[in-house]
């Protein structure tokens, strides 16, 4: 199903000061801490301002780390509204076959509001500990850790309670979330492709691992925001709506220093209360914020160590940005705004595309791991260097397998097989070369450095995957057949 484009409109239309998002985009690129991918902003259902930082795209798609958790909420109020589950249904009530396995009474007590809103009881992530006591099943694993206060009582961030929420919602339905989710919600928002990252039973995360693009974010903000209507239909209960956005557990000081931080309002159900609002969240900077009291939401893809960081340069110049009634005379300052956003690109790596001397001594010279070892990504175990063309090719070889980059010779140079990547860099010295490598459908940025003097190399990551593998799977996983297809 093709998008059908959401309505576009000159900024101050629909009362939003140009000047002020030219501020937001001044402060976000000259952050030390942010490297902004996307923007959106919708006020009073119309786009107002769109960008993309190239070499990102507007229909890449986009790792969205935990902001996969408020797609989880949705389809877990479409399952409640078709009667499918209760959030006050016992946990345990769909997994009858570890109800022997499962003997402590905390556990036994947990129900589908309680994973659904961070409130197992448990008072800290349960991620490796639910993992080492069963790593085939994390369900399991889970509800045999015992949690140490009575569920609903106290809030922790916990991985295995979202899982086990999707792990409930493919077992009532019958099918992965994003098929469950496609009728439903996705064709009629006009989200195009998705897609999941699935444990190894083919269980999709839930916590993480969805890939969307920008435009997927926005849209499912607006849905909030209009409470569950879309185009004047209903697509999802307004009561839902208002559960999943309102703050069920406190979580003063459960994710920082509690200083009345966007991590400090309390938690809904797979949503995260706000300074202004509320928002869908993922790691290194993908958010979805709804913003009622602006009519607005805002949606950004980034990566950064300091999620505050960015939320408070939107607090701090997007927010009075927005204003009570339509602009007039601000043409030239909309048409300004649109040029720039258009315009937008992360800068590329310093460095000449060619050795300035000895360049025989490049010509198929191999490195080695500084140290003997990859911290950042251990299974890389040699660079090669080669002269291809009109250009040089940098070879990581991993495992068996071996990922090319190719740096542009101006700027970044995409590739899209064998896994969509852009590359930057070159010599910056007659003995170093540094190439910088963007993984397309992910946040993150690889640095590799190659030393003549040593033959060996370095590769670090500026924000380090959360999922850990291979570099070959630093992309959206491939869409798997439907079940029961032969």
């Amino acid at each position: 199903m093709s998008a059908r484009p959401l309505p576009v409109s000159p900024p101050s239309a629909q009362g939003v000061e140009a000047d002020g998002v030219h501020a937001f985009l001044d402060a976000v690129e000259a952050s030390e801490v942010v490297e902004p991918h996307s923007l959106m902003i919708l006020r009073h259902d119309h786009v107002v301002a769109a960008g993309w930082w190239a070499p990102y795209t507007p229909d890449r798609l986009h790792l969205l780390y935990s902001l996969s958790k408020s797609f989880t909420s949705t389809a877990a109020g479409l399952a409640v509204a078709e009667g499918l589950i209760g959030l006050d249904d016992p946990v345990l009530r769909y997994f009858p076959e570890l109800d022997a396995d499962v003997t402590d009474p905390r556990s036994r007590a947990l129900r589908v509001r309680h994973v659904a809103s961070m409130a197992s009881g448990h008072e800290s992530e349960t991620l490796d500990r639910a993992r080492a006591l069963d790593p085939d099943d994390l369900v399991r694993g889970f509800l045999l850790l015992p949690p140490e206060r009575e569920p609903g009582t106290v809030f922790a961030y916990n991985q295995p309670a979202t899982f086990t929420l999707a792990a409930i919602l493919q077992r009532v339905t019958g099918a992965r979330l994003t098929d469950w989710l496609r009728p439903r919600l996705l064709d009629p928002l006009g989200i195009g492709e998705v897609a999941w990252v699935s444990d190894r039973s083919g269980r999709e995360l839930g916590f993480s691992g969805l890939h969307g693009a920008t435009d997927a974010v926005a849209r499912l903000g607006l849905l909030y925001l209009r409470e569950g209507r879309w185009q004047g239909e209903r697509l999802l209960p307004a009561e839902w709506v208002a559960e999943a956005t309102r703050a069920h557990i406190p979580t003063a000081g459960a994710m920082g220093d509690g200083d009345r931080s966007d991590w400090d309002r309390g938690y809904g159900l797979q949503f995260w209360r706000s300074r202004h609002g509320y928002r869908g969240d993922g790691a290194y900077g993908q958010f979805c914020l709804v913003l009622p009291e602006q009519d607005a939401v805002i949606a950004t893809t980034a990566a950064t160590d300091d999620m505050q960081a960015l939320l408070d340069l939107v607090w701090e110049h997007l927010l009075p940005a927005f204003r009570p009634g339509p602009l007039t005379g601000r043409e030239r300052a909309d048409a300004a705004l649109a040029e720039r956003l258009a315009d937008l690109a992360l800068p590329p790596a310093a460095g000449k595309p060619a050795p300035p001397e000895r360049a025989g001594e490049w010509e198929g010279a191999r490195f080695t791991p500084y140290g003997g070892v990859c911290a950042d990504q251990p299974g890389l175990t040699r660079a090669v260097v080669t002269a291809e063309g009109d250009g040089w090719t940098l070879t990581l070889e991993e495992d068996g397998h071996r990922t090319l980059l190719r740096p542009g010779h101006e700027g970044w140079r995409v590739a899209e097989e064998p896994l969509p990547v852009a590359v930057s860099g070159g010599w910056t010295d007659a003995g170093v070369l540094t190439v910088d490598a963007v993984f397309l459908e992910t946040p993150h940025r690889l640095r590799v450095s190659c030393s003549l003097a040593d033959r060996t190399f370095t590769a670090r990551w500026a924000t380090r995957p959360l999922h850990a593998g291979p570099l070959r799977r630093m992309r959206a996983p491939a869409r798997p057949a439907p079940r029961g297809s032969g």
